[in-house]
């Protein structure tokens, strides 16, 4: 499969700069998710990779290949839509069959393409049904469908599953993941649900501002944040963030906060020598906390409880921290005995911090 490589893109929209000098490289087979919030220019770079918008500066090559002025048609993409984009006239077997029908290719080929696609995303029962009596999971399925039959090798997904429900999106992100494995195609996919991004990417680019923030394995984004904004993104709840400076004695470097708790940072992995006295803003991991102080404790806080709210297997409790609020992931049953007002004592893990400069907000 290609690769697809953005070298110095710039897109702009009269004075409005909406991507600025974006560097990114796409490996063979891999599955990028392009994750950030509304209006971060995610979809714009999907855009420009499928020809539907012009490039202001910069190129796009997919292999060998400069296809930065090709058409959409000339640079072997496929893409699926977030609306489906399906003609309601037609059957499946004519929504499959559209697509191919400029290709110039044998009739029993096209009718093999369409009949691989409809076993492997098992939609063969419903080839002669119109897009009006299929329910949107099904319809969804068409239209991956109909990007599988022009066997290209990347293929383009624009938030495709914002418009199903929350049983049908766990279906298909698990459908998704298997098409690719079996496949091996290159995919891009943009999404502004992390579920999705942490699910199913193999790297994840996370974007703010048309900038790429960091680019990585969901593993790595999730554990090592570059900046403040990759960390209070990602996670759910948020990473907890918190002001404090570094205090450095007696061989040991705590992160001293307002209220005076401090926090074992002595095996963190600085990129720089820390400095005595530096601000900083602490990085904590909900799930981190625990409410029971072992060996392996960095810092105990003494929190009121706000509220705790259950979701069947999970739950989270709430409590205010420097007059902010500290959330923790919690046993259930443990939740169930939090009562508003109540004071307790909570603990974070040894080796689990993230700590982030207070002027730049870049990972130290």
């Amino acid at each position: 499969m290609p690769r697809v490589s953005f070298e110095h893109i710039t897109k702009n929209y009269g004075l409005m700069k909406v991507l600025d000098d974006l560097n990114l490289s796409i490996d063979d087979g891999d599955f990028l998710v392009l994750l950030g919030p509304s209006g971060c220019g995610k979809t714009t770079l999907l855009n420009l990779l499928a020809g539907l918008l012009d490039v202001t500066d910069g190129r796009i090559m997919i292999g060998e290949r400069d296809v930065t002025d090709l058409d959409p048609k000339d640079r072997g993409l496929a893409m699926v839509f977030q609306s489906y984009a399906l003609y309601p006239t037609k059957t499946v077997h004519g929504n499959l069959k559209f697509g191919l029908s400029a290709s110039k290719l044998p009739r029993e080929e096209i009718e093999k393409r369409i009949a691989w696609a409809a076993k492997l995303l098992q939609i063969e029962p419903l080839l002669n049904r119109k897009p009006g009596q299929l329910s949107g999971g099904q319809r969804q399925r068409v239209a991956i469908g109909r990007a599988l039959v022009k066997n290209v090798g990347v293929f383009l997904f624009d938030e495709p599953l914002s418009n199903l429900d929350a049983k049908l999106r766990t279906e298909m992100r698990l459908e998704i993941k298997k098409l690719h494995d079996q496949l091996k195609s290159t995919i891009v996919y943009v999404t502004h649900d992390q579920i999705e991004a942490m699910t199913m990417a193999t790297k994840i680019a996370v974007m703010n501002g048309g900038v790429i923030q960091q680019f990585g394995t969901p593993d790595e984004i999730y554990e090592r944040p570059a900046n403040l904004f990759v960390a209070g993104f990602i996670g759910s709840p948020a990473m907890n963030l918190r002001p404090a400076k570094l205090a450095l004695a007696a061989g040991k470097t705590e992160a001293v906060f307002a209220s005076g708790v401090r926090l074992d940072v002595s095996d963190y992995p600085f990129l720089a020598p820390p400095q005595d006295g530096a601000e900083i803003i602490a990085g904590l991991r909900p799930e981190h906390f625990t409410l029971a102080a072992d060996s392996a404790t960095a810092a105990t806080f003494t929190v009121p409880v706000q509220y705790a709210e259950r979701t069947g297997p999970d739950a989270s409790a709430y409590f205010t921290f420097e007059d902010d609020v500290l959330a923790l992931r919690v046993d259930p049953d443990a939740a169930a005995r939090l009562t508003p007002g109540q004071s307790v004592s909570v603990s974070y893990l040894k080796g689990k911090a993230n700590l982030f400069d207070a002027r730049t907000g870049q990972r130290m």
